[in-house]
């Protein structure tokens, strides 16, 4: 429950969530930058293929990644997913305008991979040195890409504004470079793996399939992720459409990521007092109904209004969900397990939910409200799978 070695690999998981999921979740200024300058003549949806290729590559690489965390390789996934996720970037930088397989390859597959690789085995170190404290410390782990989500947009966006892409993708990378190198420095493994520990327990992989409460959990998880992070991606550019103030469009990423760093660390609290699942849902909950009263987001009140309130109560779900996830193991060594086939599926969700969600907007028209329902919709059945995953986790454990 703690120490210095303990607290020094939260903050190192911390710091690669900042330059991982900090830059998916500034997705949203790379949308609106290739829609209107960069990539114009490529439509909303399949610009958002880049972005969903990289964090589909994110989750999915989770079952392999937990894989070789279970089986002693820590150190060298997260080294090898930092390099290749950092040799990505600087190519991004050199990509030409109007040259979208460029962009597709080094931001969607390249950084997307070397993401994965670091990913989860960051997020899932931290169990290992927390039990009763564990949604806690995992909340500020994943709050670490709360903190990347509101500094890259605002770079970035400064940066694009003066036609600079090639150095602001370089300011970004030469950050991560820096976290990087920390955070590998300070994380380190606690418990013995398999490979030094023969006689460990073996999770079967057919028992984490065949376990039917943890795959409705998974099944809820892959809805509401299927809806979660449309507005992640399409807000700077919803409200540039609505003529918003061009300064609250600049910022709105920026103000949503700020928001759901404190979504990402009270509910975890509220989480270790009263359970995940009870806080968890009823955030689910709210964040549906959220992305249905986008409609009525479209002043510079209501986007500031909708991005505080949305980054807060999706973060809720986004920083829980791993820990809940955990809930489900019957020993600590599943947890690998359990976590990568979670974040494998959350990636097949990702890679195809904002592409659809896009695709349904019928540009130039811009039906957005199609998109609204499609992701509200999908957030809500997540939502009762996920109440219909915890009675059945409460009739187990008795």
């Amino acid at each position: 429950e703690g120490g210095l070695q303990a607290w020094l690999t939260v903050i190192g998981g911390s710091m690669v969530l900042f330059c991982t999921f900090g830059v998916v979740q500034s997705f949203g200024v790379y949308q609106d930058y290739y829609t209107r300058v960069f990539l114009d003549e490529h439509t909303p949806s399949e610009i958002s293929w880049i972005g969903s290729v990289q964090v589909f590559f994110l989750f999915a690489l989770g079952l392999p990644a937990g894989k070789l965390f279970d089986e002693g390789y820590f150190h060298h996934t997260v080294i090898s997913g930092s390099v290749i996720y950092l040799v990505s970037l600087f190519l991004l930088s050199l990509a030409k305008p109007h040259n979208y397989y460029q962009n597709f390859l080094a931001q969607g597959v390249g950084m997307g991979i070397g993401m994965g690789l670091m990913f989860l085995p960051s997020l899932t170190i931290t169990s290992h040195y927390f039990r009763r404290r564990r949604s806690l410390a995992m909340g500020v782990v994943i709050a670490g890409s709360s903190l990347g989500g509101c500094l890259y947009p605002i770079l970035l966006n400064n940066l694009f504004d003066k036609n600079d892409w090639g150095w602001g993708v370089r300011a970004v990378g030469f950050i991560d470079l820096g976290l990087l190198l920390m955070a590998n420095l300070f994380m380190r493994t606690r418990l013995p793996s398999r490979k030094y520990k023969p006689d460990r327990k073996t999770v079967e992989f057919k028992t984490i399939i065949y376990d039917l409460p943890y795959m409705v959990f998974v099944a809820g998880s892959f809805l509401v992720f299927w809806g979660l992070f449309f507005p992640f991606f399409y807000l700077q550019y919803y409200g540039a459409q609505r003529h918003v103030s061009p300064t609250v469009v600049k910022y709105s990423i920026t103000i949503m990521n700020a928001a759901s760093v404190f979504g990402r660390t009270i509910p975890n609290f509220l989480a270790d007092k009263y359970g995940p699942f009870n806080v968890m849902i009823p955030s689910t909950i709210i964040s549906g109904g959220l992305i249905y009263a986008m409609f009525g987001a479209s002043t510079t009140g209501g986007i500031i209004a909708f991005a505080i309130f949305y980054g807060f109560f999706s973060g809720g779900f986004v920083s829980i969900c791993t820990p809940a996830a955990s809930l489900f193991a019957k020993d600590i060594s599943e947890l690998g397990i359990r976590i990568g086939v979670l974040s494998s599926s959350l990636g097949l969700a990702l890679l195809t939910g904002n592409p659809i969600a896009g695709a349904v907007l019928s540009p130039p028209t811009y039906a957005w409200w199609r998109s609204f329902v499609f992701s509200s919709v999908v957030v809500f059945a997540g939502a009762a799978c996920q109440i219909l995953a915890r009675s059945s986790l409460v009739k187990r454990k008795g």
